[in-house]
């Protein structure tokens, strides 16, 4: 037979997923697996989402406009307006999760052997619409010592004539991460320096914790000509199954294509649009209660990390994820060991590898990255049993 296509054959596999089959396996053996591998949140959705539901009540079940409907565009535009981002209900499309709004975007911004600067570690999941679409990721390398922060100076390093974009994730998947002001104007000057685009995945955008001030290229006008914002009501409102996600822009021929990859997809789900307007009408309600629950594991979950020998972590600034150093050479090989070979009292955790989440060779290869999703007891047996599990491990090495 004739082979499958190489390009996606040789497609990267989700780090976050890539453990499932060991899992499933512990599972199946009768062992109870913490899951922190993956950012689902264990968080109830607000009854509005299942009021606006229950309310659909139509004869037949219609594709609706291909860029959303105007329920839900004029929602989303309301809470934007609120926090003062300018972005009218003919700059949103709603996408079928942020997923697509990612494909969505690369393929109306780059032809195949462009480049765009990433911040590493980054969201691994990228690598699926970087490989499809052709486009060269090149990493700007940031770490734990100092907060997974960057300067002016490796940025500007890494633009060249290929360039066409910087693709920032704030906050940060997988690091915590929360750019500075200073950090946003860099990304800024130097897109209108060289005349490049910003995609700004804002998923996680209200997460921040320690009383920090929400950041967003939203708040600077000046860069609206050149701005593309990814937005997805998976984490804010705790809906990662409703998939509904949103790309903005005010840059009419940029959203021109994107409401040309909307007509050939059709619709996003009549129902979960309906939803997602119950979603919007909580207002900050829900949005403020999710960050305090999410500061609390945090908490929880680094006190707990320090108290494990060898492991080097940073106390996270926003979203709910965060990196360690494990004290192990192959963190993969650990976690899996953890999966097939390790319990305590019938226990064990799972976490994703991240070396899957760096776009330079040979890095993240002692590193996982934790998702602290669950509720504040269970992330402290979850991190217990961790500890446990590198001492056994390191014994047995």
């Amino acid at each position: 037979m004739k082979e499958l296509s190489k390009q996606m054959a040789n497609m990267q596999v989700s780090s976050v997923r890539k453990l499932t089959q060991h899992a499933l396996a512990a599972e199946a053996a009768g062992k109870h697996v913490y899951r922190l591998n993956i950012g689902q949140p264990d968080l109830s959705v607000p009854q509005e989402y299942y009021d606006h539901i229950r309310a659909f009540d139509e004869r037949t079940v219609e594709y609706m406009p291909s860029n959303g409907i105007p329920e839900l565009l004029e929602a989303v535009s309301r809470y934007y307006r609120e926090m003062d981002i300018d972005m009218g209900h003919e700059n949103i499309a709603i996408t079928t999760g942020g997923t697509e709004a990612v494909l969505f975007t690369l393929l109306a911004l780059v032809d195949p052997g462009d480049e765009v600067i990433v911040m590493e570690p980054y969201y691994s999941n990228y690598n699926t619409y970087f490989t499809l679409t052709g486009v060269t990721p090149v990493a700007v390398t940031t770490y734990a010592e100092n907060g997974f922060h960057f300067t002016k100076e490796q940025v500007e390093a890494k633009i060249t004539d290929k360039t066409k974009a910087f693709w920032i994730t704030n906050p940060g998947n997988p690091t915590g991460s929360v750019m500075t002001e200073e950090e946003i104007r860099i990304i800024a000057d130097l897109a209108i320096e060289h005349d490049l685009y910003i995609v700004s995945d804002e998923v996680y955008r209200e997460i921040v914790f320690d009383g920090r001030k929400m950041t967003s290229f939203g708040f600077l006008p000046e860069v609206y000509d050149r701005l593309i914002i990814i937005d997805s009501v998976s984490k804010r409102f705790s809906a990662c199954g409703a998939r509904i996600g949103v790309v903005m822009s005010k840059n009419e021929a940029f959203f021109a294509i994107v409401s040309k990859l909307c007509q050939g997809r059709l619709a996003v789900s009549t129902i979960e649009q309906h939803g997602a307007v119950g979603l919007y009408s909580t207002g900050t309600r829900v949005i403020h209660s999710i960050r305090e629950e999410f500061e609390r594991r945090r908490d929880v979950v680094f006190e707990s990390l320090t108290k494990i020998p060898g492991l080097i972590c940073k106390k996270p600034e926003g979203a709910f994820y965060m990196i360690c150093k494990l004290p192990v050479e192959d963190a993969t090989d650990f976690l899996i060991w953890m999966l097939k070979d390790f319990e305590d009292n019938g226990e064990t955790v799972m976490a994703a590898p991240a070396d899957g989440f760096y776009a330079t060779e040979g890095l993240g290869k002692n590193e996982i990255r934790l998702a602290y999703v669950l509720e504040p007891e269970k992330l402290k047996r979850a991190i217990e049993i961790l500890g446990k599990g590198l001492a056994a491990y390191q014994a047995r090495k």
